[in-house]
């Protein structure tokens, strides 16, 4: 397998999972402290009647001990993938990797690559109050749009996994936000033109021909 080069950031999911992880891991430990408060309790006054809190059965514990435990998993997942999400470039293909979804796109899919303002693509008016709060830190950052002749899935399917911040209109494309964008840029010129340079033969004279022209050169000096 051909080796990849440097490892651009999509800073985008850093900003996206910095608003989620802490509300799972609240919420998991919300479920945990009311578990322990009510089994306490109820461990504490041995008469139900003494008991201030109402009572919850082993089975019900056991039922939000377990939406606990996957909140609590889900919330270290986000956190430990926050940085994770990349774009890394082969030398026909460029990759993006995200915690949902690892997609190769060939660089033949390319047309061209420009860059924009993100505020330019995402007009603050025309983005829902989480959206704008979300990309508010860096609206005014640089980005790269890779325009393609087609996608590798379907449009559908991709807005599932990935950020809609991926998408600015209804053209094939993506919207890249990275940690280095002038770097990534040279960098993907640079396998793009050297992945489509055909390659010059090289031609070596054969035995026979170089008989032929020293004959010619010894019949010149004659």
């Amino acid at each position: 397998m051909a080796r990849g080069g440097r490892k651009y950031r999509l800073v985008i999911y850093k900003y996206m999972l910095n608003r989620w992880w802490p509300v799972t891991l609240l919420m998991a430990l919300f479920i945990f402290l009311n578990i322990g408060v009510l089994w306490g309790t109820e461990w504490y006054f041995t008469d139900p009647a003494q008991n201030p809190l109402p009572t919850i059965s082993s089975e019900n514990g056991t039922v939000m001990l377990a939406i606990g435990g996957i909140c609590l998993l889900f919330s270290l997942f986000l956190l430990f993938t926050r940085n994770g999400a990349y774009i890394q470039l082969f030398d026909d293909h460029l990759c993006l990797a995200t915690p949902f979804l690892r997609l190769n796109v060939s660089y033949k899919r390319i047309q061209k690559s420009t860059t924009a303002q993100l505020f330019s693509l995402f007009p603050p008016n025309s983005l829902s109050s989480w959206k704008r709060d979300l990309i508010a830190p860096i609206s005014s950052s640089t980005v790269v749009v890779i325009y393609l002749t087609s996608y590798p899935l379907p449009r559908f399917i991709l807005r599932m996994f990935f950020s809609p911040f991926f998408f600015f209109d209804k053209t094939s494309h993506f919207v890249l936000i990275l940690d280095d964008w002038m770097a990534f840029n040279t960098d993907l010129d640079s396998r793009r033109v050297s992945g489509k340079s055909p390659r010059k033969p090289t031609v070596s004279a054969s035995p026979k021909a170089r008989s032929t022209s020293e004959l010619l050169d010894d019949l010149k000096r004659k």
